[in-house]
């Protein structure tokens, strides 16, 4: 009987040992993903800023006069020679709307368009939820003045494209940008 026992004992025991284990295992994959998907948040802020970084930096690059036509908090256009091959480009950014990316659960994603000279290439939504274009002036104080503007301090907010724990986690990038043609 005491041999029956130790048995039901051990098998108990090895029991609440493995769910403990299994329960560990679960929770370091939740923690994994969670962990693997801010990565990637911050990667896809990290690569809108370095595209807007590029081409605002050459904003105004060999043109005289006001290189800025649009300045929108959502949108973006000027001229300036990006590609140094000699020929003014006109460059938009403008962010789309939500209806546009289908292609995942989540509903607040978006497009930001980048046209070149007419000529726009399909861009993935990366997480893009909202990006914001402030322009100052050289004091720092915020301008809708187009001849004024001498930076312009973006924000991007980008979210995963499924929920984790029942919400989109999110990161949130903020730069400064000055242009040394205006």
């Amino acid at each position: 009987m005491n041999t029956l026992l130790d048995i039901l004992g051990a098998t108990l025991i090895g029991g609440i040992i493995m769910f403990m284990m299994l329960n560990l295992n679960l929770a370091s994959s939740e923690k994994r993903l969670s962990s693997d998907t801010e990565m990637q948040l911050v990667q896809n802020a990290k690569t809108f800023a370095d595209v807007l970084s590029s081409d605002l930096r050459k904003l105004g690059y060999r043109y005289t006069g006001t290189a800025l036509l649009e300045a929108g908090r959502n949108r973006l256009t000027f001229l300036g020679d990006i590609d140094s091959n000699g020929v003014m480009d006109r460059v938009t950014y403008s962010l789309g709307d939500s209806l546009q990316v289908l292609s995942t659960p989540n509903p607040r994603d978006k497009i930001l368009s980048r046209i070149v000279n007419g000529d726009s290439l399909p861009n993935p939504s990366l997480g893009l939820v909202d990006i914001v274009f402030k322009y100052k002036n050289i004091n720092g104080i915020e301008t809708g003045t187009l001849s004024e503007i001498r930076f312009i301090e973006v924000e991007i907010w980008v979210e995963a494209p499924y929920l984790i724990d029942g919400r989109y986690p999110f990161t949130y990038w903020q730069m400064k940008i000055y242009p040394r043609n205006i």
